[in-house]
């Protein structure tokens, strides 16, 4: 019987043959995704108190922007999701969980809007006669 009884089978715990299609990152790749994330949270932060924009909802569609290519940064260089790991079921996850947030929020932004609009504000005079 041999000393490396586990190596005559040809592989071993430390052998890495097979590519799952993740991309495993290095330090320079950590970094860039960091200067990028800070870059992209310093521009809104900016944005919002130097009042670059005139209408409070257009500086707000520019923070969700950037807060969107953010979460792509994030995935990309910090959680390595790409289209070939894991087979894509991890991108196919990531595009249903996507719709699952463009869902809830386009229906609680389209509730709260309805909601305000058609709210009738009580006037004075209502408010006199509350028991």
């Amino acid at each position: 019987m041999s000393a490396n009884h586990h190596d005559d089978h040809g592989h071993g715990h430390d052998d890495h043959d097979h590519d799952d299609g993740a991309s495993h990152s290095t330090f320079s790749g950590y970094m860039t995704g960091f200067v990028l994330a800070v870059i992209l949270t310093v521009i809104p932060f900016w944005l919002v108190m130097a009042k670059v924009f005139d209408k409070p909802s257009v500086t707000a569609m520019v923070v969700l922007g950037f807060a969107a290519v953010q979460i792509v940064v994030h995935m990309i260089y910090f959680l390595h999701m790409n289209t070939r790991s894991e087979g894509g079921w991890t991108m196919l996850a990531l595009i249903f969980t996507i719709m699952l947030v463009v869902i809830t929020l386009a229906g609680s932004l389209w509730v709260m809007f309805h909601l305000n609009h058609n709210m009738m504000p009580m006037s004075v005079h209502d408010m006199k006669n509350m028991p």
